[in-house]
């Protein structure tokens, strides 16, 4: 997000007539061979976390002492539903990690979203208000970028009940000023250009000017960034996991779930290894998509594209 913060004018109109700057991003992203690559992994990622759990008989969190530690893939003593092997209480690992994956998926996704709308829409309202609207939001961003995200999320689910919504809750309102100060930074470049202007001459209100013209405009490029936020935002679920603030048990995280396996690292490293793999592949899709639309968003906005 730092380097969107030096961007304060808004994309210039694509090259090709009727081609809107967002769709020209997507185009030279979509051409891209990481994008395409993360796009795919990630897609086959999130279709196996939301359908194999629905339709496979194996339940990530009932208990079967008869079938604990069994190795993955065929080994000696493996057993077919088990293609990953199962952890100290005989549940399966591989259900386990797509269970995971699906509430990392669902945190990281929706904090960011939470973290966009309301960081852009007061950052957009600053921006254009100026004054002291302007003076009060802005201290409150500084105030909030002063306090470390993990150590206030630590702070604030350390004395209350750790669910989900409180979660996405706690990260969301945290992580909103960088999005506040970027989108503010991009309302002051174009509240005095000439289509604003114009708006204003024939009457637009400063809040139709914002929803109907500029954030179309501004708005997008940000999004396309803060797919690397997501990635962020699953790395913060996994650490508030591992240390007992994240989703409870027996729900199954990869935070809580590799925490659970420290003790197992030696006579079965599947139990860790494998949330970890799942962990790994699905960030370096993130990052693949992302830093594919961020490097089409800055070939735009320098009129490379």
């Amino acid at each position: 997000m730092a380097d969107i913060a030096h961007e304060n004018v808004a994309p210039r109109p694509a090259a090709k007539r009727g081609v809107t700057p967002t769709r020209r991003m997507l185009q030279i992203a979509a051409a891209r061979t990481d994008f395409r690559i993360g796009l795919v992994g990630f897609a086959m990622l999130v279709g196996l976390a939301i359908l194999l759990p629905l339709v496979s008989p194996v339940d990530p969190i009932k208990i079967a002492y008869g079938s604990k530690l069994l190795p993955p893939f065929p080994a000696e003593g493996w057993k077919w539903p088990y293609l990953l092997g199962t952890d100290q209480l005989g549940r399966d690992v591989l259900m386990r990690c797509l269970v995971g994956l699906r509430y990392s998926l669902l945190i990281g996704i929706t904090t960011v979203v939470l973290m966009f709308v309301v960081g852009c829409s007061l950052g957009l309202y600053a921006g254009f208000r100026g004054g002291w609207v302007d003076a009060v939001i802005m201290r409150l961003t500084d105030a909030q970028l002063s306090i470390p995200m993990i150590i206030l999320a630590i702070t604030i689910l350390g004395v209350s009940r750790p669910t989900v919504p409180a979660i996405i809750l706690v990260l969301g309102l945290s992580g909103w000023p960088l999005y506040a100060r970027v989108a503010r930074s991009v309302a002051l470049g174009e509240r005095s250009r000439g289509y604003v202007l114009g708006e204003r001459v024939l009457g637009a209100s400063d809040l139709r000017i914002m929803l109907l013209f500029v954030a179309p405009v501004v708005l997008p490029p940000i999004a396309f960034v803060a797919v690397l936020d997501i990635a962020r935002m699953m790395i913060f679920e996994s650490i508030l996991g591992f240390l007992g603030l994240g989703v409870q048990p027996p729900t199954p995280t990869f935070g809580n779930v590799i925490a659970d396996a420290r003790k197992y690292l030696l006579n079965a490293w599947w139990i860790a290894t494998m949330p970890g793999v799942f962990m790994l592949v699905s960030l370096t899709c993130l990052n693949l998509m992302g830093s594919a639309l961020e490097r089409a968003r800055n070939a735009v906005l320098r009129g490379e594209a």
